[in-house]
């Protein structure tokens, strides 16, 4: 995982720069909720350098809530990322569907170590969030990614024809001889 990214006291790296969007000014906010609102596209992982989606359009919608001595932030994603199917290799759009709920407070230094707890120095007047959306929508992502046509049995392969073809054959309990002694204690197994 990349470092996080850290608003305020650090200088702005290249890489950050080109997340400068993604800061959230509330020192100029009113208490209250406040929406900000964000298309993700191939060039935001860019920026990460990570390279595992072949493309990406997702709609980030994010809720600020002010109160007096901490913040409230509700990130919802929604779109597709095209991933590479781990059984065919055959690229599909993968439907994303996630949120994220954090908690900003004050406090003495920035530290970002708890999942749902962001705590920034007193004084700050903004904070970004690119890093907590990358971490989002990289995790919304299934471990493993089956091309929909495989579950459906819809989706033409060269590589789905192979794997058919060296399945192995399964036999008809008709044909196969067992031993009489031996089907008890199958019974056994096939009885809980």
């Amino acid at each position: 995982m990349h470092p996080p990214l850290k608003a305020g006291t650090q200088t702005l790296s290249v890489e950050m720069m080109k997340l400068k969007e993604f800061f959230i000014p509330f020192s100029g906010l009113k208490l209250g909720k406040h929406k900000f609102v964000y298309e993700i596209d191939d060039a935001f992982f860019e920026s990460f350098d990570y390279q595992e989606f072949n493309g990406v359009s997702v709609h980030i919608s994010a809720v600020l809530e002010k109160m007096s001595t901490m913040m409230e932030l509700q990130i919802e994603a929604e779109g597709t990322i095209n991933v590479d199917c781990d059984l065919t290799g055959e690229p599909f759009d993968q439907p994303i569907d996630s949120s994220l709920k954090l908690v900003v407070k004050f406090g003495e230094e920035y530290n970002d170590e708890d999942d749902e707890i962001l705590i920034i120095p007193h004084g700050e007047h903004q904070f970004n969030i690119a890093q907590y959306i990358y971490e989002m929508l990289v995790l919304a992502v299934p471990q493993k990614r089956v091309h929909p046509g495989v579950e459906d049995g819809t989706l033409q392969s060269d590589i789905l024809d192979k794997l058919e073809e060296l399945q192995p054959k399964e036999h008809t309990k008709s044909s196969e001889k067992t031993d009489p002694r031996w089907d008890d204690l199958k019974k056994l197994l096939t009885d809980k």
